[in-house]
């Protein structure tokens, strides 16, 4: 179980740096309790992982399924038999993987697949029937050392997993960006925006809130930081980071209300914030010194 965890929480933050490092935000300036972590990781249960998980602990009981289902006995042998095999060829798994990592970078983007093969090699070699018969026992710590060398090519494949989806989830949000909470800011002074920026109108003198907006989309809110992102935003565009503040009113919109929730500071935060992404306390965006009054920028390094 402790190994469970551990590998939950490191899948959770690999997830969540790929995620949020594609908006060119850091992933510990931003504050992610473990549990939130924790949480994140069970993006990687997908029906595929799923699946995979259900016949690899299935696979041990198998004759046992069999004679409960009644198969007949030639079809019984002949699958002990298999297993018995696929067993033995344990070394072909470990020098496949091997090979594998040797030409990693040519097979982007299923290199998770070599350190699985590794650890899927070294974890059959463990059955009984891979070991020859009449072969002493071996010692002690050869048995742990197989053991640990399984469980960290375990966690590798699950980071080079959890990396990949982060990425991709990232990259295909970005494409539906428009559909995102969207975000009306209201200041008291003109704000700067890096380039493409949001659409701005000037409501007049007699405004209190005078410039508005708008064109905007949430990523996440932490600690009365909102991380806005201009529609049409591209990798290569910053990712406006808003503290809310006196001179600052943020409406939010969902993609089908047409009547703003409004955020005005010095009120008390309704408890249903929305946001597509949990919450938690943050210091600053992008691991940078604090950001001028009300707005910062997060972008690529030129």
């Amino acid at each position: 179980m402790a190994f469970i965890g551990v590998l939950m929480l490191y899948t959770g933050y690999i997830y969540t740096n790929a995620y949020f490092g594609y908006f060119h935000l850091d992933n510990f300036a931003m504050g992610f309790s473990p549990d939130e972590l924790v949480i994140r990781s069970l993006r990687l249960a997908t029906m595929p992982v799923l699946e995979i998980l259900t016949v690899a602990l299935l696979l041990p009981s198998v004759p046992r399924l069999l004679r409960f289902l009644r198969v007949p006995e030639r079809y019984m042998g002949k699958a002990v038999e298999l297993g018995r095999m696929t067993a033995k060829a344990h070394p072909a798994f470990i020098a496949t993987g091997a090979l594998l990592m040797a030409l990693w970078s040519r097979v982007q983007p299923f290199a998770w697949v070599a350190p699985l093969l590794v650890a899927t090699g070294v974890l059959l070699g463990r059955i009984r029937s891979a070991v020859p018969a009449g072969r002493p026992r071996e010692p002690v710590w050869r048995f742990a050392a197989s053991l640990m060398i399984a469980g960290l090519c375990l966690i590798w494949t699950t980071a080079l997993v959890a990396e990949d989806l982060g990425s991709a989830d990232a990259r295909q949000d970005t494409q539906r960006l428009v559909g995102r909470v969207s975000v009306i800011l209201l200041s008291t002074e003109p704000l700067s925006f890096a380039p493409p920026g949001p659409r701005v109108k000037d409501l007049g003198k007699g405004a209190h809130f005078r410039y508005r907006y708008t064109n905007l989309r949430l990523l996440i809110e932490r600690d009365h930081r909102y991380y806005l992102l201009p529609t049409g935003w591209t990798r290569e565009n910053s990712t406006y980071v808003i503290k809310d503040s006196d001179d600052i009113r943020i409406e939010i919109r969902s993609g089908t209300s047409t009547a703003p929730h409004q955020v005005t500071s010095g009120t008390p935060r309704p408890p249903d914030r929305i946001s597509s992404l949990p919450f938690a306390s943050a210091d600053g965006p992008c691991g940078t010194a604090p950001p001028p009054p009300a707005l910062a920028a997060c972008g690529p390094v030129r």
